[in-house]
């Protein structure tokens, strides 16, 4: 399978909404959001991935099609002091239909190699799936050179620095 990361074009923004939905919906069970009254979740950060130049959007392409997205940030949620190069995982989904073939696991590393800095990924405390999958995606990245910790709100957190890396 192909695996493309095609940087998200504002002219894309409607699609770009849409998956954001999917996500979303499917991430529902852990953070209990509801629809609003109109029947979307709304992600407030839409139009900051083009007025940004700390914010990178992408979609995950497999064969082409749409398999999800990740969406880098340029800034560490739990770092009392930003580090320079901070960079984060603001938003990562990989579509149901894909799941479990190594499409997300590339799709990371790929993603972490073209922006080297300090990363920073959390998990909320009660997506036990994605605390695993990124457990083993940051393992094998960086060989085993990187922190876990819990925050104080619970959320699970990986840091590391790919800066260096060979």
């Amino acid at each position: 399978m192909e695996l493309i990361l095609q940087p998200i074009l504002r002219e894309q923004k409607s699609v770009f909404m849409q998956v954001m939905e999917l996500m979303d919906y499917d991430f529902s069970v852990y953070s209990d959001d509801d629809i609003n009254e109109y029947g979307y979740y709304g992600y407030s950060h839409i139009d900051d991935y083009w007025n940004e130049e700390v914010r990178h959007p992408y979609f995950i392409r497999a064969d082409g099609k749409i398999a999800g997205l990740a969406l880098v940030a340029g800034f560490h949620e739990f770092a009392a002091v930003q580090p320079a190069n901070a960079r984060c995982i603001a938003e990562f989904f990989v579509m149901l239909k894909y799941r479990r073939r190594g499409i997300g696991k590339e799709a990371a590393m790929r993603v972490f190699d073209l922006h080297p800095g300090n990363w920073e990924v959390t998990q909320w405390k009660t997506n036990k799936p994605a605390q695993a999958f990124w457990q083993d995606v940051i393992a094998a990245y960086t060989k085993g050179a990187y922190t876990r910790f819990t925050a104080a709100d619970g959320h699970n957190v990986f840091t590391f620095n790919n800066e260096n890396r060979q």
